[in-house]
Formats: C-alpha cells, sequence, structure tokens
C-alpha cells in the first residue's frame, strides 16, 4: 500500500540561467560557485552543469539550484515556479 509524503520545506539558493550569460553575471556565478571541485562549462546561451546524476544542460530560463548538501542542478522555470518561492529577507 503507497503512502503519501510533503516534502519539507527547505531554503535553497539559486539563479536563473540568462542572469549567468553576460559578463557581470558569469562573475557572480563564478563566486557562487567557489569552493566546490566542480567544472560548469558555458556552449553558447547554455550551460554544462556537474550533477550528482552526471552531466545536465541547462537553457536559458532555467533555473540553477544549489542544493543542501552543495551539489548543483538544473530546473526548468515551470517546475522551480510550482515548486518554489523566494524567501524574503527580514
Amino acid at each position: 500500500m503507497s503512502k503519501k509524503y510533503r516534502k519539507k520545506p527547505v531554503v535553497i539558493e539559486a539563479m536563473q540561467l540568462p542572469d549567468v550569460l553576460d559578463i557581470e553575471g558569469r562573475l557572480a556565478f563564478n563566486e557562487w560557485v567557489t569552493n566546490t571541485n566542480r567544472v560548469f562549462r558555458y556552449v553558447g546561451d547554455e550551460l554544462d552543469i556537474p550533477t550528482l546524476e552526471g552531466v545536465m544542460r541547462a537553457s536559458k530560463g532555467d533555473y540553477i539550484i544549489k542544493g543542501i548538501k552543495g551539489e548543483f542542478y538544473p530546473c526548468k522555470p515551470d517546475i522551480f515556479e510550482a515548486t518554489y518561492e523566494e524567501v524574503q529577507n527580514d
């Protein structure tokens, strides 16, 4: 018999790919991913992201999520917006 589960509320960090493509965005992204041994590769308007499951490609508009263990992975905008909401700084 199956059971139902609710996702625990977890605060994550994310950047959206268009923000990473210009010079200023690349600098911010590179600073954000420092202290990681992962190599991110720009491929035109896309970004190859090493994930725990292998390399995944993020397209323009995708979000890049930093997980709770410091891992990175891409997420399509519709899934991201259905799953996460912005946390307001108090």
